[in-house]
């Protein structure tokens, strides 16, 4: 039998020789034209003089695997240097078979019966689960890429609660700020709860990429250890020799420590005296989660203890989460996506959670796959490059044997999200029992915790394919019919993109929180026109960190600032861009000013004729990161050798590759008449391939600047224009009408002349203002004198004016009894029969709703709006029961009536209309099944359910979204 330890080649001359063969065959691949295979030698940098960054080393270290069948160690990816580097890795790797086979780590662990709904804060959550079930296992740690270790919710605290009394020997008290830059691994767990205990606030910042770049790593966190005023900072032992020059940096750190350091001060300090600490409180910093310490004045936001837990609440609550699921992760935990949604989410609900480094994934993506078939895991979340990668990078003969079928939710979010990715991951692992409705993208952000926006309901993706023309000209989202889309077909895709833009469903907003559109005044908009997209909840963070002019631009009014761009439909959010030129790349934050600044200090390059910006791939629709830079080098060996210089600068400097760099002549770049870049007009020549295109008199360039930039202002104010114009017209037309109305309805003594006044006042509005009343189902009302009832959601103070005008019926319709304050109010409605209801006083709701019962035999519909109320965002709430008992008491038939349009022609408390359609659908009746409270709420339940169905819009009951 083999020896399983005896390396691969007997002979080392051998083994480098195949070995530097792999090399030069990915350099040549990544640089085809210009890359010289005679400079590959076993002391060649990978990075300045091969060219490789991370996700080509990751590349040769899968190809170095399946070449030496041997498994390398997880740190190989941040540990090679050279190709010599590697050499040693392969002679010291055990020889395994590079694919994985099927395996018995099932985690099975009883339900948990009750959940910790009463704790305020994550000490509080921890402690919890010690009481309930201290022995059971929380976390399953990979140590490295096959050994787990397990660690349950009594070593987790106890391990916490010393590392907080070692930190107390270090001066750390409530308040303080404590940074950890660790990798993944127990220790980090134990260090952040520690941080806690000791009532300090953990600073999570992401640890180098590899060993040589520490330094320059540490100098650029600087920022946020400077912003937070960091007392102590718990890293890994290579960053203990730059404590000192990291002291000059932040004059506030008084420490930096490893964790054996504080484990070695468990002996000394074991027997000291240790002030208390007191309670935590729901109010206070949990964390600060940084969104950038690259450039300028790094932005901590706040999460409290009440945001984080409110926010793995709403999450839990959306996507039903159990003890029975098992997250499975290799998402790092100092980004929020890790450490909130995948980590406290688990917390909370007792789910086992399965995680591992990223350097785990990104050296072997099939890791990640092959850990949910071995732990049968349920959930699990990721950036779109994730997927991408799982499409690309995984041999079919690596997935034998594979078992997805355990995967529910499989989240992706954190980056732009590709409908192509998407799909195709879906159908890839759909034969290795991938249920394409597990893929859920979602949307969410540091300000808001983490999560904002997730599916509902079990669903496929949704994709809306939009007139391109039109979305660009107007901001308005004209859905066009596709048919099936085969997007493996790349003509058939890139057909379609040349008149029609794809847009993400990202879901609804979680329970309790909102969300709402707005355009450039601040009004908000309609459902499918784009504008800028804010928040707000109870997961919404109020500020960032020692930063309070950054803080007062987060906030328009009680509203949270995304800097996003969106959409709406029935109340689902779809993203159309950014507002700022923030790239995201691979889950972080990008900010293009840094790298152009740097890339303006190479030799070669003309300074600040360099533009930095995201542009989707036309084979993957994934967004890569691109450089265009102005140069007056012809000669390709030295453009060449810019391009990789300007590879290494990004990856350096921001610890990601760019995916292109674009080398272009003097006076490509456009520019403002102030000499500011011009990224999205960079971004439109690179995308149309015109980047080459021949130079113009510098006349016909001006002129084209000129009517390039003109054009979109103009389409801007057109827009601003035709919105102010309508709003105005249509109070116009409302002043016009509404006098003449109210008069006669008042003054006339017959009901039905009344109402004959009425409805003609609400088509006239109607059709005065162009909107578009479409009519569902009129064949439904009852053409007899039969009573019945009417019951119809309520979107907007135009439902009853539609009612009328669609339904051609004289109803009794019941309002709210503050109405009756309102003297023109009172003496319309009295005339039209309406009957007045009394929200707040329970005794006498109960009265008024008992004396509606006697008005329901009527041959006019008692009408009721069973929400109580209008809401401004999209959704359909709790039904009071009133109209349905009296439907039982009476054995009435009721009339369902879903109305479509309104709300966003007029929202509530708003007085800004806006152009609109509005649809009308007239349901069968129902018929009560009894005469007990059962059938009551039977009967509420289907109409409910129907409305549900009808108006598209989300399930919303027992929420409050005023």
């Amino acid at each position: 039998m083999e020896n399983p330890t005896k390396p691969p080649y007997s002979d080392p001359k051998q083994a480098a020789h195949s070995l530097l063969g792999l090399v030069t065959e990915l350099a040549i691949e990544i640089n085809p034209d210009s890359f010289d295979s005679s400079s590959v030698y076993l002391d060649s940098t990978l990075d300045q003089d091969l060219g490789l960054d991370s996700l080509a080393r990751a590349e040769l270290i899968q190809r170095t695997e399946q070449q030496f069948t041997i498994t390398l160690p997880t740190q190989t990816l941040a540990e090679i240097e050279t190709p010599r580097d590697l050499l040693n890795a392969i002679f010291n790797a055990e020889q395994h078979p590079t694919a994985i086979k099927a395996s018995a780590d099932k985690i099975e662990l009883p339900s948990a019966s009750i959940y910790p709904d009463h704790v305020e804060t994550l000490q509080e959550l921890l402690h919890w689960h010690v009481e309930q079930h201290g022995d059971r296992p929380h976390l399953y740690v990979y140590q490295d890429a096959v050994n787990v270790e397990s660690i349950s919710y009594q070593t987790l605290y106890q391990q916490a609660k010393l590392i907080a009394s070692h930190l107390q020997d270090l001066g750390i008290g409530p308040g303080d700020t404590v940074a950890i830059m660790l990798p993944t691994c127990n220790a980090y767990f134990y260090c952040f709860f520690g941080i806690l205990f000791s009532r300090a606030i953990p600073v999570p910042i992401y640890p180098p990429a590899r060993p040589s770049q520490i330094e320059d790593h540490l100098v650029r966190h600087s920022k946020i250890l400077q912003n937070a005023e960091t007392k102590l900072l718990i890293t890994v032992e290579q960053a203990k020799g730059l404590s000192t020059l990291l002291k000059l940096h932040v004059p506030a750190l008084e420490h930096i420590v490893t964790t054996e350091e504080i484990d070695s001060l468990s002996a000394e300090s074991s027997s000291s005296e240790h002030h208390p600490t007191g309670q935590a409180q729901p109010d206070e910093i949990a964390f600060l989660q940084y969104t950038s310490g690259s450039t300028g004045v790094p932005k901590g936001v706040k999460l409290t203890h009440a945001n984080l837990l409110a926010n793995v609440r709403a999450m839990g609550k959306a996507v039903g989460a159990t003890s029975d699921d098992v997250f499975v992760s290799w998402l790092p935990v100092y980004h929020d996506m890790g450490l909130i949604g995948a980590w406290f989410g688990s917390l909370y609900h007792a789910i086992p959670l399965v995680i591992m480094s990223p350097l785990n994934f990104l050296t072997q993506p099939k890791r990640w796959l092959w850990a949910l078939h071995h732990h049968r895991g349920t959930l699990t979340a990721a950036p779109n490059f994730a997927y991408e990668l799982c499409v690309s990078k995984i041999a079919d003969d690596d997935l034998d044997g594979l078992d997805l079928s355990s995967v529910r939710h499989c989240w992706n979010g954190a980056e732009p999200i590709s409908p192509t990715t998407i799909d195709a991951f879906s159908r890839r692992y759909q034969k290795y029992g991938f249920a394409p409705e597990a893929m859920n993208p979602v949307y969410g952000l540091a300000e808001s915790s983490v999560g904002l926006t997730f599916p509902l309901n079990t669903r496929k993706p949704r994709v809306e394919w939009v007139e391109r023309q039109t979305m660009m000209n107007t901001g308005k989202a004209v859905s066009i019919e596709t048919g099936p889309i085969e997007y493996g077909q790349t003509n058939n895709i890139n057909e379609l993109l040349e008149h029609s833009i794809p847009l993400i469903g990202l879901g609804h907003p979680l329970p309790g929180h909102q969300i709402r559109i707005v355009d450039s005044q601040g009004r908000e908009l309609p459902e499918h026109q784009e504008g800028e997209l804010e928040f707000k909840g109870p997961s919404s963070t109020s500020g960032y960190y020692r930063s309070p002019d950054k803080t007062a631009g987060l906030y328009h009014d009680e509203w949270l600032r995304t800097g996003d761009r969106g959409l709406t439909m029935e109340g689902e959010l779809f993203l159309t861009g950014r507002i700022k030129d923030i790239i995201i790349k691979a889950g972080r934050n990008i900010y293009p000013q840094e790298l152009e600044s740097a890339v303006s200090q190479l030799a070669g390059v003309r300074k600040g004729c360099i533009a930095v910006f995201a542009s989707a791939n036309p084979k993957t629709g994934t967004e890569q990161l691109v450089v265009l830079a102005e140069t007056k080098l012809e000669d390709a060996h030295k453009k060449q050798r810019l391009r990789d210089e300007i590879q290494n600068l990004s990856f350096n400097l921001l610890g990601i590759p760019t995916d292109v760099v674009e080398l272009c002549p003097p006076h490509t770049v456009p520019k403002t008449s102030s000499g500011k870049i011009r990224r999205s007009a960079c971004k439109t020549l690179f995308e149309e391939n015109k980047l080459n295109a021949p130079q113009r008199a510098v006349w016909w360039q001006a002129t084209r600047l000129f009517l390039s930039s003109a054009k979109p202002a103009f389409i801007r104010f057109k827009r601003l224009a035709a919105d102010w114009g309508f709003a105005c017209y249509m109070w116009l037309i409302m002043a016009l009408l509404t006098p003449p109305v109210w008069l006669l309805v008042t003054l006339l003594p017959a009901k039905s002349a009344c109402w004959s006044v009425a409805r003609w006042g609400a088509r006239s509005l109607i059709k005065l203002t162009g909107t578009k009343l479409t009519i569902e189902g009129i064949e439904h009302l009852p053409n007899d004198d039969s009573p019945y009832l009417v019951i119809a959601n309520h979107a907007s103070y135009l439902d009853g004016l539609v009612l009328l005008a669609a339904t051609g019926k004289e109803h009794q319709f019941v309002a709210k009894a503050e109405l009756k304050g309102n003297f023109f109010a009172r003496a319309f409605l009295n005339k039209l029969g309406t009957h007045f209801v009394d929200r707040f006083d329970t005794q006498k709701s109960l009265s008024d709703s008992r004396q509606l019962a006697a008005f329901a035999d009527s041959p006019w519909p008692l009408t009721i709006f069973p929400e109580g109320t209008l809401y401004r965002m999209a959704g359909l709430h709790e039904f009071h029961l009133g109209a349905f008992q009296i439907a039982v008491e009476k054995q009435l038939p009721i009339l369902p009536i879903t109305l479509k349009g309104t709300r966003s022609i007029l929202r509530d408390k708003s007085l800004f209309p806006r152009k609109g359609d509005i649809e009308v659908i007239i349901s069968p009746p129902i018929h009560p099944e009894g005469s007990d409270w059962q059938a009551t709420l039977a009967l509420r339940n289907t109409a409910r359910k129907i409305m549900l169905e009808n108006s598209n819009e989300p399930d919303l009951a027992r929420e409050s979204t005023r």
